[in-house]
């Protein structure tokens, strides 16, 4: 077990401020984001969403750290915390979630504590994500 919490730092990921990037980043470790991202971000490790960090993106990560704004769904498979600076405005999938005084949410939260609940919960989340990506294609074929 202490191996795969250190497999958590084996690759970074670092987005520094005054950074914009657009595009879909897929990370197979530790990811911090300081800077501006348009686009989503999957990662197999810890993910740190700095203060100055402004994110239009869907989150998904292992134990997840947001200090600045996202505007999106965020799904953390360990432990969410969001600091006093953080603002999610989207819905929240987790396990454990720690909210700091004077964040600010805005969408759904639900938390999964057991095995059995995370796994329904993610089948219902990934259906309505396929649905809701493929609504634009099919509007544009048949509207």
């Amino acid at each position: 077990m202490a191996q795969d919490r250190r497999g958590d730092f084996s690759i970074n990921t670092i987005i520094g401020p005054n950074t914009s990037l657009t595009g879909d980043i897929e990370s197979g470790g530790f990811t911090r984001i300081d800077g501006s991202i348009r686009g989503d971000v999957r990662a197999k490790g810890r993910v740190v969403i700095g203060e100055r960090a402004r994110m239009k993106s869907n989150i998904s990560g292992t134990n997840i750290t947001i200090g600045g704004v996202v505007y999106g769904n965020v799904v953390a498979d360990g432990h969410l915390v969001i600091l006093s600076s953080g603002l999610v405005i989207g819905d929240i999938i987790t396990r454990r979630i720690q909210a700091d005084d004077g964040c600010l949410i805005h969408g759904k939260i639900k938390v999964c504590p057991c095995d059995e609940s995370w796994a329904k919960t993610m089948s219902e989340y990934r259906d309505a994500q396929g649905i809701k990506s493929a609504l634009p294609v099919f509007s544009k074929t048949h509207g």
